[in-house]
């Protein structure tokens, strides 16, 4: 009964990874928004950036951000989540398009009343690319 529940919230705060970055590559600043926390304080720091403190000040870096879409699409390589009670970490690496990844990313989640919302996101550069695995071939 404990692995299912651990199964399920894992499973949920992938599905909020994926939709943050599903938000970014589209360049949808509403759904980004809606990804936040509005009941737990906020952090984000962008590449090569200062840290970024409250709701107000990082939706308005994601609003800058997301003025027009990415030319490729962002993308979450690789992501491993630590669930600590109503809290969780994704560890991920981030490329876009066909590119190797080129960032390493933690994204932190709290559990809501109305599910998985983001309190932090941190991304950096890597000393090098990653090489991204192949694609699965299907027989």
């Amino acid at each position: 009964m404990v692995q299912e529940h651990l199964a399920g919230s894992v499973a949920q705060v992938l599905g909020a990874n994926a939709s943050f970055y599903r938000a970014f590559t589209k360049g949808d600043f509403e759904a980004m928004r809606g990804l936040w926390a509005e009941r737990n304080p906020v952090t984000c720091q962008h590449p090569l950036s200062p840290t970024l403190i409250g709701l107000e000040a990082v939706l308005e870096s994601w609003r800058q951000i997301l003025r027009e879409p990415p030319p490729l699409a962002m993308r979450c390589d690789d992501p491993v989540v630590h669930l600590l009670g109503d809290v969780a970490l994704v560890s991920c690496y981030e490329g876009n398009g066909d590119h190797p990844a080129h960032l390493v990313a933690t994204n932190g989640f709290v559990r809501e009343v109305d599910g998985w919302r983001m309190i932090h996101h941190q991304a950096g550069p890597l000393g090098r690319a990653r090489s991204r695995p192949p694609a699965p071939t299907l027989n």
